[in-house]
Formats: C-alpha cells, sequence, structure tokens
C-alpha cells in the first residue's frame, strides 16, 4: 500500500495519542521498527505545549533578502489547506529566517489547526504563546521571511529535522520533542505505547509500595 493509498488515521487514533508522552511513543517505534524522532533542536517556543495531528507538509526555500517576490511566500497557501486534526510541518533547511509568526498563529486558532512545526525560524513568541497555538521550531528570531523565503512544494513527502514527512502521517509534539509516526503504522505505534503507559503507571504504584528501581526495571521492559 503506498502513501497515497493508505487512509487518514482515525480521529480515535489521534485521541489516544494525545494521552500519551513523546518518549513512550520513541520506545514504540524501536519496537515497530518504523518512525521518526526528529532533530532534538526543535523545541516548543514555550513550556507546556503540545500537538497532535496528520501532517501538511510543506518544503521551502531560503536566500538573502530580495531572492524571492513577496508571492513566493505562500503562508496562506497551506495555512487554508490545514484544518482540525492537522499539523502543519514546514522544511526550511534550519534556516534562522521566519516562516511564521503571530498574526499566523492566531488565523490558525480560529481554524482549530493543531500546531506547527518548523525545521527553520519563527517569530513573535510573545504573540505566539498569547494565542496559545503550539509551535516548535529551530530558531525564535526577528528576521521577517517575506522575500527570502519561497514555497517550494504543498503536500509532497519532506524530510524535516532529519526524519521523512509524507502527508497524513502523525506528528505528535510536547516538551520532550518531536515524533513522526507513520499513517500506516500510527494506530499500531499507538495501542503499543499505550500499553506502556499503563506500565509506567503500575510501576509507580509498586515504587510507593517498596518496590525497588532496579526491579521496577526488570518487571517492566519500556519504563
Amino acid at each position: 500500500m503506498t502513501a497515497a493509498d493508505t487512509p487518514p488515521v482515525a480521529d480515535d487514533v489521534l485521541a489516544a495519542l494525545r494521552a500519551i508522552a513523546t518518549p513512550t511513543l520513541a520506545n514504540a517505534l524501536d519496537v515497530v521498527g518504523a518512525g521518526g524522532i526528529m532533530a532534538p533542536e526543535i523545541q516548543g517556543v514555550g513550556p507546556g505545549l503540545k500537538c497532535v495531528g496528520r501532517a501538511i507538509t510543506v518544503a521551502e526555500t531560503t536566500g538573502p533578502y530580495g531572492s524571492f517576490p513577496e508571492s513566493d511566500f505562500r503562508v496562506g497557501d497551506f495555512l487554508d489547506i490545514a484544518g482540525p486534526g492537522d499539523v502543519i510541518v514546514v522544511a526550511n533547511g534550519g534556516a534562522p529566517v521566519s516562516t511564521w509568526g503571530g498574526m499566523a498563529s492566531y488565523a490558525a486558532t480560529v481554524r482549530g489547526i493543531e500546531g506547527l512545526i518548523v525545521d527553520g525560524g519563527v517569530r513573535d513568541r510573545e504573540e505566539i504563546l498569547e494565542f496559545g497555538f503550539p509551535v516548535f521550531s529551530r530558531h525564535v528570531v526577528p528576521t521577517p521571511g517575506k522575500r527570502r523565503l519561497k514555497v517550494e512544494a504543498i503536500g509532497e513527502p519532506i524530510i524535516c529535522a532529519g526524519v521523512r514527512v509524507a502527508p497524513g502521517d502523525v506528528i505528535v509534539a510536547d516538551g520532550s520533542g518531536v515524533v513522526v509516526l507513520p499513517a500506516e503504522k500510527a494506530a499500531e505505534i499507538a495501542a503499543l505505547a499505550a500499553g506502556y503507559a499503563a506500565d509506567d503507571a503500575r510501576a509507580i504504584e509498586d515504587l510507593k509500595n517498596g518496590l525497588s528501581f532496579r526491579d521496577a526495571l526488570k518487571k517492566f521492559a519500556k519504563i
């Protein structure tokens, strides 16, 4: 089955993933042998941010000011494609130039978009946090993207922060980082990770009751 043939990841799978931390999902990725973890430099613009959703992919190119006309910036184009249940994922090669800012964040909240991942830069940290929109990026900079950025493609497979992301893959981002779940494996990974999360809860109870951490590590494979 090709990526184009894979049905959209179900809403109940996304709902289950909202309760699971990225480190627990990373444990499941190792077992399933699919998906990936983005470079650790991709972090939330503030504490406590989390997003879970299906990827809307964007590829960008960056050059010195004046390299491209303003019409190539095209943030409105990919913002208008995304909606509830979607996370916009932008591959810009780590360039310290702003792909996104406060007003785009506000527009995204109005549309019910889940979040934004950028291997590049964003700006307006204070406004982003004020609007409560989950943004994860490599850089926070004041540098504007207009006439420096060109959107090369929307809705095509990309490499973002070292990980292949296809449209419709599941993105989970929190304070520990960003993980990518291939759409065709998302339900399997979610179920496996939910079991590990349950083991974590049981391990906490056992530790409260006197079990040593060494023995807990023996009892639970993935805590």
